[in-house]
C-alpha cells in the first residue's frame, strides 16, 4: 500500500471548498491503495478561446491530483510536500464532457516523489499524459 490512510471521497471533496480545485469543478471519484482519480468539466470554466479544454485546466487536474496523492503518503504532523516540477503532454484536443484524470506513484522516496497522472477523455482516449516530482520537507 502506497497510502498511509485512504479518506472518504467526501472528505477529499470537501477541503477544495473556496479553491480553484471547487471552481474548475474538479471532483475526486476514486480512491484505492496506490491511486486516485477525478474528474473535471470541460466548460466555460475550463476551455480556451478556440472552444478547447485549456492545457493549464489539465495542468492543475494533474498537479492537485499528484500533490494529494504525495500528502496521502507522508506523516502532515511531521512533513510537508510541495511541487518541483510539473511537464504536461497534450495529446488530444476536447471539446465537451468530461476528463476524468488518474494518478499512480512512480517513485516514492523519503525525499522526493514522482506522481504519473494520465487523463483521458469520456470514450477512454488519452488527451494529456503528466509527470509531477514532489519534494518531501520536515517540518520546522
Amino acid at each position: 500500500m502506497v497510502f498511509l490512510s485512504i479518506p472518504s471521497l467526501e472528505f477529499l471533496n470537501s477541503m477544495n471548498r473556496n479553491t480553484l480545485v471547487e471552481h474548475l469543478g474538479i471532483e475526486f471519484t476514486k480512491i484505492g491503495e496506490d491511486f486516485m482519480e477525478a474528474t473535471m468539466p470541460v466548460d466555460s470554466r475550463t476551455i480556451q478561446p478556440y472552444g478547447l479544454l485549456h492545457g493549464g485546466a489539465s495542468v492543475v487536474l494533474a498537479e492537485t491530483l499528484g500533490s494529494i496523492a504525495s500528502s496521502l503518503t507522508i506523516d502532515t504532523k511531521k512533513q510537508i510536500c510541495v511541487g518541483l516540477e510539473i511537464n504536461a503532454n497534450h495529446i488530444k484536443s476536447v471539446r465537451e464532457g468530461k476528463v476524468t484524470g488518474v494518478v499512480k506513484p512512480v517513485h516514492v522516496g523519503k525525499s522526493t516523489q514522482v506522481w504519473e497522472i494520465k487523463i483521458h477523455t469520456e470514450s477512454g482516449q488519452l488527451c494529456c499524459i503528466s509527470r509531477l516530482t514532489m519534494a518531501i520537507l520536515d517540518k520546522k
